[in-house]
């Protein structure tokens, strides 16, 4: 089956023997390409609407994988089970993230590890598990199409984190590449977009974006 290559960097993200929790797993298509990737590896495809789970649900039979991936329809953490070590969630928004975490956070102290993907407020997510009992072990940046990606790992421990770091994500900060040039070129553009159209009463947002503006500037200087 293909597989595009956000969900396939994430899927290679995941640690051998995990169990995963995919959460809007749309066709199961990751879940399927995991499983099929690492044998040791089981997965419960979960999703709010149940006509993608059907098709999710007819795309693991036809591979025959029923053994090792479970279906379940549910709205974000209300599918979890005590066997779940990871926790996947990709392709929404990054508020809606936190909303799913924030539901059931109870449950953050049982998961080892998680994989997100998320299509904006990076930040906030970052800052919501990293204050929490998490730390970011890995960033990555992937191109689909004509939009790049943030995939970020968090896992259980403690680290210090700058605004900065926060802001650009910090082992994105330390492997500075073409992507990320790339990247934060588009975000500076949109701020500079955004003062333009801001109305007159929006003081406080208008000095936020211009610094934000500023950061990237001083962070994208030595890229090449």
């Amino acid at each position: 089956m293909k597989i595009n290559d956000r969900l396939k960097l994430i899927g290679d993200l995941v640690k051998a023997n995990s169990f995963c929790l995919d959460i809007g797993c749309d066709h199961a298509l990751l879940d399927i390409y995991l499983v099929k990737k690492n044998k040791n590896i089981k997965a419960i495809a979960s999703d709010v609407a149940e006509g993608p789970l059907e098709i999710a649900k007819k795309n693991i039979k036809r591979e025959r994988l029923e053994g090792k991936i479970e279906t379940r329809l549910g709205d974000g953490l209300d599918t979890y089970s005590d066997e779940v070590d990871t926790v996947i969630i990709s392709g929404m928004g990054g508020r809606n993230m936190i909303g799913i975490m924030k539901n059931h956070l109870e449950l953050l102290s049982k998961i080892d590890t998680f994989i997100l993907s998320p299509n904006n407020y990076q930040e906030d997510v970052k800052r919501f598990l990293c204050s929490r009992g998490f730390y970011i072990s890995d960033e990555r940046l992937v191109r689909e199409k004509k939009y790049i990606y943030q995939i970020i790992v968090f896992e259980k421990g403690k680290k210090k984190y700058n605004n900065l770091d926060y802001f650009f994500g910090p082992i994105l900060r330390k492997n500075k590449d073409k992507l990320f040039l790339e990247y934060f070129t588009r975000e500076m553009v949109s701020r500079e977009i955004l003062i333009k159209m801001l109305p007159k009463g929006y003081f406080f947002k208008k000095l936020k974006t211009k610094k934000e503006i500023k950061n990237i500037k001083e962070e994208l200087k030595d890229v090449k």
